[in-house]
């Protein structure tokens, strides 16, 4: 079996990948919060702030700088934009909790895959050094802070 080559990401883009690092840290603390049987309403409220302070403006921060990059005509940005919507729903969706959660733990990690296995090399491919120094210092690589409010996951 051939192992995978780690993606060279451009240095620019390089704290979107880690905020995709993040990202996936919540479908893990979605999947641990389930496998404990914790009360879904502990983990949407912590999904909830998660995506109000780190996912939101992460997609507002691709929608504005890195798919126009490509256009909105692209297929692979259609792809994004979708699946953008369709999370933004799902994490508004407060009448069937579990099963959103479900969804978006599932969705959520498969759209980050995506845009790290695939946009992201395309966006680089078709990006000029000036469009990724923008895009570096419009989204500066800030430390992380999470809620800890309740940590569910431990």
């Amino acid at each position: 079996m051939e192992a995978k080559k780690p993606i060279k990401r451009n240095k620019n883009l390089q704290p979107l990948s880690r905020d995709h690092h993040h990202t996936l840290l919540l479908c893990w603390k979605i999947r641990t919060g389930f496998s404990k049987s914790v009360e879904p309403e502990r983990i949407k409220r912590y999904a909830d702030w998660f995506f109000e302070h780190h996912i939101r403006p992460h997609f507002d921060m691709e929608e504005k700088y890195l798919f126009p990059i490509l256009g909105n005509d692209n297929e692979l940005v259609k792809r994004a934009l979708a699946e953008h919507r369709r999370l933004g729903r799902l994490f508004r969706d407060t009448d069937t909790i579990s099963k959103s959660l479900s969804l978006i733990e599932e969705e959520l990690e498969k759209h980050v895959r995506f845009e790290e296995r695939v946009l992201f090399g395309e966006i680089q491919k078709m990006a000029t050094e000036a469009q990724l120094e923008t895009i570096s210092k419009i989204h500066t690589d800030e430390k992380f802070r999470d809620n800890t409010n309740d940590t569910f996951w431990e």
